[in-house]
């Protein structure tokens, strides 16, 4: 799935929140203080005292409101597909989109269907209880939506995928120990601080509901606080990793999350899914190294991983009231941190997450709102599926021109293709300039895909270039305009990405229109 960028301070209601902390005499962002105004619900929340502030609470993250259906379906683009970050659940089926609210604050909104939440009171009810907690642990929830059959909840954007995509499908590198060990330890955290609040159920706990946020740093997601249905007997999970106490009477408890922790415990350890009970066949015999993730290339401590596996194994005992408290999970986990002044992005191996430039009033197409958020990996995708369907109209060229020269420029420019593809970013620089070099053809798609490349390269000032230049061959493309800001964000010239952002997106707009037919 995904959830918001904490930097981005702004609140959903900035007039309303303002009205409130005048009227309770508080200072701005503090929403941890009991008052007694009610927000505007569609139904009021039970009369439950807001808990005093707690070591570890967060400020920055709006307080907990009723979002109107129409910020919402703007915030994800009518909930188009393109915007789903995840999928889950069969019998209760929800949906995940990402999107980004007119104040830029990013957020992931959770979708439920009106059968598993039929009446709106109730759901009301339920999300104001999980969106009472504030946690750094937590992608925290900061609101809902109950409107018509709609039923919505709403929380921060963690933009730095899940465990699940880190540990299985990973393509650059594995987590390493540490990063697992820190793993372990904050979701552990996270929980605690839920039981500690009242909240101990969590509901399908797996390695999908870890998420990474901006400084990729793990959160536990908000969303399996709240049943999935207002019965709560749903499990997406496989039934081999699910609670035995769960198969025979289908209720959630504390000591079931205990269990599904276990199950957590293990992916981190192995690196891929293994059930329970034939991990627990392999801890009695004593195979404990032949449980751990070969990837690890056993650059991990033996110490630290015979704790962690003595404690999956305490989490994945059949007998509920044998599995650890969240306390017990705390005090053993918390010793088992080395690395401890290392950052999460450096250990993940991914680049800290930027301010991106602000989004114009203007709908963001799908390669507009990859720019917006400088997503390269998203940017490169995008020009691969457009391919040179941009170019038709620049280059007319007579029979004559077609010589042996032209053949090798266009071969070098189908390896720079070749090479474009498969990330291969260097040797497609080296390629598109052989076939810019020549003249005889220019393409501002070459340009734009060169640009790319010399910003996977970090060579802003080289991509500003190529941008320019695809402007020049075509004035009114928006992607020229696109690859400009990334370049100029890259460059830290923010307010330039700004306004070259809104001219990207007032051409698309106007090509949409009726303008020069094409995908950017």
């Amino acid at each position: 799935m995904g959830c918001c960028e904490s930097k981005f301070q702004s609140e959903t209601y900035p007039e309303k929140e303002k009205e409130k902390e005048k009227e309770n005499n508080i200072e701005p962002h503090n929403h941890n203080h009991k008052t007694s105004t009610t927000p505007p619900f569609l139904h009021p929340p039970p009369a439950t005292p807001t808990a005093e502030p707690v070591p570890g609470t967060i400020a920055g993250v709006p307080s907990f409101s009723e979002f109107p259906l129409a910020d919402l379906k703007a915030a994800t683009n009518n909930f188009s597909s393109d915007f789903i970050v995840s999928e889950s659940g069969e019998k209760a089926h929800n949906l995940v989109y990402k999107g980004r609210l007119q104040n830029r604050r990013w957020i992931a909104v959770k979708k439920f269907t009106k059968l598993a939440w039929p009446d709106p009171k109730q759901f009301a009810e339920e999300a104001w209880g999980v969106g009472k907690l504030r946690h750094r642990r937590l992608a925290n929830l900061i609101g809902y939506c109950c409107d018509g059959d709609e039923r919505l909840l709403v929380a921060e954007y963690m933009p730095n995928d899940s465990l699940a995509k880190h540990l299985f499908h990973w393509e650059s590198q594995t987590i390493e120990w540490a990063m697992r060990l820190r793993v372990a330890l904050h979701i552990a955290e996270a929980l605690e601080y839920c039981s500690n609040e009242g909240r101990p159920l969590y509901h399908d706990l797996n390695a999908y509901r870890v998420l990474f946020d901006e400084d990729g740093d793990p959160r536990l997601s908000c969303f399996g606080l709240m049943k999935n249905s207002r019965d709560g007997k749903s499990y997406s999970t496989n039934l081999a990793y699910t609670p035995p106490e769960y198969l025979r009477n289908g209720r959630v408890t504390a000591e079931s999350v205990m269990y599904s922790f276990g199950t957590v415990l293990l992916d981190l350890l192995s690196g891929k899914h293994i059930p329970p009970s034939h991990a627990l066949d392999m801890i009695r015999g004593k195979n404990i190294f032949c449980l751990m993730d070969s990837h690890l290339e056993g650059k991990f401590s033996t110490e630290e991983a015979i704790v962690v596996v003595g404690l999956a194994s305490q989490c994945l005992q059949s007998e509920p009231r044998e599995r650890p408290s969240t306390k017990d999970l705390v005090s053993k986990l918390g010793p088992l941190q080395p690395k401890s002044d290392v950052p999460s992005h450096v250990m993940l191996g991914i680049s800290k997450h930027e301010e991106t430039p602000l989004t114009p009033q203007r709908p963001l197409s799908p390669m507009g709102e990859a720019c917006s958020r400088m997503d390269l990996t998203a940017i490169h995708q995008t020009l691969v599926m457009t391919h040179y369907r941009d170019d038709e109209g620049t280059n007319e060229l007579s029979f004559q021109e077609w010589t042996q020269q032209m053949k090798d420029m266009l071969d070098a420019r189908k390896r720079g293709d070749f090479a474009f593809r498969d990330r291969d970013f260097k040797i497609a620089i080296d390629c598109y300039s052989q076939f810019i070099d020549v003249g005889t053809m220019v393409s501002p798609t070459v340009y734009a895909r060169r640009s790319l490349c010399y910003l996977m390269c970090d060579q802003p000032d080289a991509a500003l270039r190529d941008a320019m230049q695809a402007q020049c061959v075509y004035p009114d493309w928006p992607t020229a305009f696109y690859m400009q800001s990334v370049a100029l964000a890259k460059l830290d010239m923010h307010q330039d990405a700004a306004d070259m952002l809104n001219e990207a997106a007032g051409l698309e707009e106007k090509r949409q229109k009726g303008g020069r037919s094409g995908s950017s």
